[in-house]
């Protein structure tokens, strides 16, 4: 049995503030959880009886834990459909040093707001081996249950980072590809297998600081190119197509 003094903690990570309190997140769902299990400690974890016949082996050591029935669940869950478990997991620290970017390929994020975005940007990440995501200060906590959702688990693999990318992006002589409408076509371009991919924010793009700080501008053309098309792409898709160009590279030399 669940206790309200446990949903109330659960419901308050919601808020970035209530997560950054308790260094918590929630994680909801089978398949979730079990990825994230293969590479992190729970702190707490609350399932259905059913969940835990399956799972029970996967807990590797001692956390603290309750069987919960589905009422309790649905009480519980921050999801509109409840999914048989739900877990808190303890914020990772992670460190980022510029010097990781001029051997390996990272993404950096600049104001994108969107959580739905956030998640599938990192399973994005992770299915192009990109292990590192740096943010700016300003774009959406991974951590936010929509967010870490959407990551379909790929926080177990891809590290986050939030930092100031200005001063990220002043160290060293690193590659620095943004997507802008005044970039030129990708296809036709040398793009290399180490530095920074910028992607923007939702509804304005790369931020005027860090647009002056793109050493290699980009743009995906539409097709036919200069045809009237939809003006622009949902960052997550722009995301997709910029790492498979780069990676494509990669698998051809």
């Amino acid at each position: 049995m669940i206790t309200k003094a446990r949903i109330k903690l659960i419901k308050s990570l919601e808020q970035r503030k209530k997560r950054n309190i308790h260094q918590l997140f929630v994680a909801e769902g089978p398949k979730l959880v079990e990825e994230l299990l293969a590479t992190m400690q729970p702190s707490y974890i609350a399932a259905t009886q059913e969940w835990w016949d399956k799972n029970k082996s996967l807990i590797r050591s001692a956390c603290e834990a309750d069987t919960i029935t589905p009422e309790e669940l649905q009480k519980t869950s921050l999801l509109q459909t409840p999914q048989q478990v739900i877990a808190l997991f303890p914020i990772p620290q992670h460190k980022f040093c510029h010097e990781i970017a001029q051997h390996e390929l990272c993404l950096a994020l600049d104001g994108v707001q969107d959580p739905g975005n956030m998640g599938t940007i990192l399973r994005i990440a992770d299915w192009f081996g990109i292990h590192n995501v740096i943010c700016s200060e300003d774009t959406v906590d991974i951590y936010n249950p929509k967010a870490v959702q959407a990551t379909m688990g790929a926080l177990a693999r891809v590290k986050v980072h939030y930092t100031n990318l200005n001063e990220l992006f002043r160290q060293g002589n690193t590659p620095i590809y943004g997507t802008l409408l005044d970039g030129k076509n990708i296809y036709e371009q040398e793009l290399g297998q180490n530095g920074y991919i910028v992607m923007g924010n939702e509804g304005k793009g790369l931020s005027p600081a860090i647009r002056e700080l793109v050493t290699q501008k980009l743009y995906i053309p539409n097709y036919p190119i200069g045809a009237k098309t939809t003006e622009s792409l949902n960052v997550a898709i722009a995301t997709s197509i910029v790492c498979s160009e780069f990676r494509r590279r990669a698998n051809t030399k």
